[in-house]
């Protein structure tokens, strides 16, 4: 059983030039009976809101819903903090406790889930494998489905779209809080999609009820949704940035900048050594992404590179959403950093391994070969993929 969506046959309609409804709000105007006369948790953040912004919490308790606990995500329950480990707390309007899933613990233990009769969860994913959200929606799955509540997940959009599959296969010998499913970088799902492949995959015994997006198709980007941008994390600050971000953080592996600390975070590479010049010249042109040399200065930025420092930098911008593989680019630009800069540019072997899903792309690097023949060699893999997500889809 791969579990249940509810109303997937609303979600196939609707063009995009109607506002996408969140999974929040379909909940309440179809499915209410998931939640009626329960005691119910919810994992969320800033992103949980309604089209018109207001935060899930709110919306709920005003639909006489029972809401008894909270938890919160990596950046805390508002999506401002920057730490390793975060702590619980207590949300100041309801007066709920908010236990923290990515401090002591990563998964609700079993006395945060005593007396919870179903666990909702709503949390905008970026459409990358790397984003810890899809981890803890999935160690919340299993630790539910231990203790017999069962899970509904309240759908939100891909902000990239839900076509394009990209990069690198995660092997599972390399699982970590930044990939748990072995799926491409790009992956091309919502995270409703992931918890059914994931209860799959990962042999779950849990109940689950995906509640879709109403009005939502593949092919939408987040702008074409009519849905208010919350930065999912404080290094999220647009559409732009989570453009590029399923291949840029590979860099975060490297002393390489990926512009933390600035407005442009996730669309520059820096270092005080880059010849952005050299470098853009030597990775070339890839479809759809225009390089241009510029400088940043992060302020204090969480990744703790060259604070308070005029650096320069590659800029992407994407010309083509259509034709862009930001993986590509990612891996054109490391690899010219190596042939530019050779012992100037530091990998953390595990960290990039990590990212990349396998030793395969640090391997190659060390090994002199070329940007694009690592690229080639994903395709067959990516075709598989296509075949195997397809059981998994909603969204059409």
């Amino acid at each position: 059983m791969l579990g249940v969506v509810i109303g997937a046959s609303a979600c196939a309609q609707g063009t995009a030039e109607q506002q996408a409804v969140p999974g929040v709000e379909v909940l309440l105007a179809d499915s209410a009976h998931l939640v009626r006369g329960r005691r119910v948790g919810l994992i969320t953040n800033q992103t949980g809101v309604d089209a018109a912004g207001t935060n899930d919490v709110e919306r709920l308790v005003a639909a006489g819903v029972n809401l008894t606990a909270l938890f919160s995500p990596e950046h805390g329950s508002r999506g401002t903090l920057d730490e390793a480990v975060i702590g619980h707390s207590v949300d100041s309007a309801t007066g709920l406790p908010i236990y923290s899933l990515y401090g002591e613990v990563r998964a609700p233990a079993p006395a945060m889930l005593q007396g919870l009769d179903v666990l909702l969860v709503d949390l905008q994913d970026i459409g990358a494998r790397t984003y810890t959200f899809v981890s803890t929606m999935l160690l919340a799955m299993e630790a539910a489905g231990r203790a017999g509540v069962p899970v509904v997940v309240l759908d939100r959009p891909n902000p990239i779209g839900g076509d394009l599959v990209q990069g690198p296969m995660l092997d599972t010998a390399y699982v970590s809080d930044v990939g748990m499913l072995p799926v491409p970088l790009r992956h091309g799902m919502t995270s409703g999609e992931l918890a059914l492949l994931g209860r799959a995959v990962l042999g779950y015994d849990v109940e689950l009820t995906v509640v879709p997006v109403a009005g939502w198709r593949r092919s939408h980007w987040f702008d074409a949704t009519g849905l208010p941008w919350v930065r999912p994390s404080p290094s999220m600050p647009d559409l732009e940035s989570a453009s590029h971000y399923p291949g840029i953080v590979l860099f975060e592996a490297t002393n390489v900048s990926v512009g933390r600390g600035t407005s442009l975070a996730f669309q520059v590479i820096a270092a005080p050594w880059l010849d952005a010049a050299a470098v853009s010249g030597r990775a070339g042109a890839v479809p759809g992404v225009a390089l241009t040399d510029t400088v940043i200065r992060p302020v204090a930025p969480p990744d703790n590179k060259y604070d308070a420092t005029s650096i320069p930098a590659v800029r992407l911008r994407v010309t083509n959403r259509a034709t862009y593989d930001p993986v590509r680019m990612a891996v054109r630009l490391l690899f010219a950093l190596r042939d530019v800069h050779g012992d100037s540019l530091v990998v953390r072997p595990r960290t990039l391994d990590e990212r990349a899903g396998s030793d395969r792309l640090r391997r190659a690097l060390e090994a002199g070969a070329s940007a694009d023949s690592v690229w080639r060699s994903w395709a067959g893999e990516l075709e598989t993929f296509r075949g195997m997500r397809e059981r998994y889809l909603v969204y059409r």
